[in-house]
C-alpha cells in the first residue's frame, strides 16, 4: 500500500512531546498573528495557510498549517527554472520565538531517520546503500508542515486524496487522533497513529525510482464522523524527506525476483493531468502550484 508505521527510531519521546505543544501553542495565537506570516506573502510557499486556504484537486482542504523549509537564501529568478523559487527564508510567528529552534532539533531528529530507512530501502531492493546520497548531498529540499484539523468543517475533506511528491514522508500524528485513510484496492481503509510510531508513506519519487515497484499511495484525511460519535481536533506534523530540487531520482536496477513482480505496463506520465517527474522540483511546483492557485497569481508564476 506504500504505508507502514516506523519504531525503534530512537527519536526521543521529550522532543516529540515539545513538538506537540508548540504545535498546540501556534494554533492557539491570534489570528492576526498567524496572517501576518500568511503564505502568499511568501515567494517560497512558505508561510501559514488559514483552513480552507488550500486545495487539493481543486477541492477546499479544511485545515490550518504552517509550511517550514530550510532556512537558505533565495535562489529564483529570470531565466532560472521556476521550482527554484522553492528555496528561500522562512517566516515565523514573531509571537512564538522558541518555534524556529525546535523546528531544527526536529528536522536534524528526522533527517536522520530518513536517511537511514533509505539506505536500508535501497538495499533491500538490491541497489548500494548509497545510491540516493547524492541526490540529497548540501542541500536536500525538505518541507515540515505544522497542520490543524478542525473537528468539523464546511466538508469532509480535511485534505483531499493525494500522493506525495518527493521520496518519503515521516507522519507524526496526535494520539488518539483520526481521520487519515489511504486507498487499497477500490476502497479506503483506516490509518491510525501508534504510541511511540512514524507512519512512513512512500512518495512519487520512489515510485519512479522503482519503475512502479514501490508506488505512492493515495491518501486523504477526512473530518466527519458518525454524528453520535464526540470527535477532536487534531494536530499533524509531516516531515517530507526531499532531495534536491535540482537533482534527479536515480532509477534502480531491481533484482530479478523484484522486476517479475512489477507491472511492465507503469508509466510515470500514464495519467496527464498528474505526471511524475524524476526532478525533484519539477514534481514539488506541479504540486504547489495546484495547493495554492492564490500564492503563484500573487507571484506571476506559471504552471512552466
Amino acid at each position: 500500500m506504500g504505508f507502514f508505521y516506523l519504531t525503534g527510531h530512537e527519536v526521543p519521546d521529550a522532543l516529540v512531546d515539545r513538538v506537540l505543544e508548540v504545535a498546540r501553542k501556534l494554533f492557539e495565537l491570534p489570528q492576526a498573528d498567524k496572517d501576518a506570516v500568511a503564505m502568499v506573502r511568501s515567494p517560497h510557499f512558505r508561510g501559514y495557510t488559514r483552513p480552507g486556504g488550500e486545495l487539493t484537486r481543486g477541492e477546499v482542504d479544511w485545515r490550518e498549517q504552517i509550511d517550514i523549509g530550510p532556512e537558505r537564501p533565495s535562489i529564483g529568478g529570470p531565466g532560472k527554472p521556476e521550482y527554484l523559487w522553492l528555496q528561500g527564508p522562512n517566516q515565523w510567528p514573531a509571537a512564538l520565538p522558541e518555534l524556529p529552534g525546535i523546528v531544527r532539533e526536529w528536522d536534524s531528529a528526522l533527517s536522520s531517520v530518513a536517511r537511514t530507512l533509505l539506505r536500508h530501502w535501497a538495499a533491500s531492493l538490491g541497489s548500494p546503500p548509497d545510491v540516493f546520497d547524492s541526490a540529497f548531498a548540501e542541500t536536500p529540499a525538505t518541507l515540515i508542515k505544522i497542520v490543524r484539523y478542525p473537528a468539523r468543517a464546511a466538508s469532509p475533506q480535511g485534505v483531499g486524496a493525494h500522493r506525495d511528491s518527493g521520496v518519503l514522508t515521516l507522519l507524526l500524528a496526535q494520539p488518539g487522533s483520526r481521520g487519515l485513510q489511504v486507498r487499497r484496492d477500490a476502497g479506503w481503509i483506516d490509518v491510525p497513529p501508534r504510541d511511540g510510531a512514524f507512519i512512513v508513506n512512500i512518495g512519487e519519487l520512489l515510485e519512479v525510482a522503482t519503475g512502479g515497484y514501490l508506488r505512492a499511495t493515495q491518501h486523504r484525511v477526512t473530518l466527519h464522523g458518525p454524528a453520535s460519535e464526540k470527535i477532536s481536533e487534531r494536530i499533524s506534523v509531516p516531515y517530507f524527506f526531499n532531495p534536491r530540487l535540482d537533482a534527479q531520482i536515480p532509477v534502480l536496477l531491481l533484482p530479478d525476483e523484484l522486476a517479475a513482480r512489477t507491472d511492465n505496463s507503469w508509466n510515470p506520465c500514464q495519467d496527464p493531468s498528474d505526471p511524475m517527474f524524476s526532478v525533484y522540483g519539477r514534481n514539488a511546483w506541479k504540486s504547489r502550484l495546484r495547493a495554492h492557485p492564490d500564492v503563484a497569481a500573487a507571484h506571476g508564476y506559471s504552471a512552466g
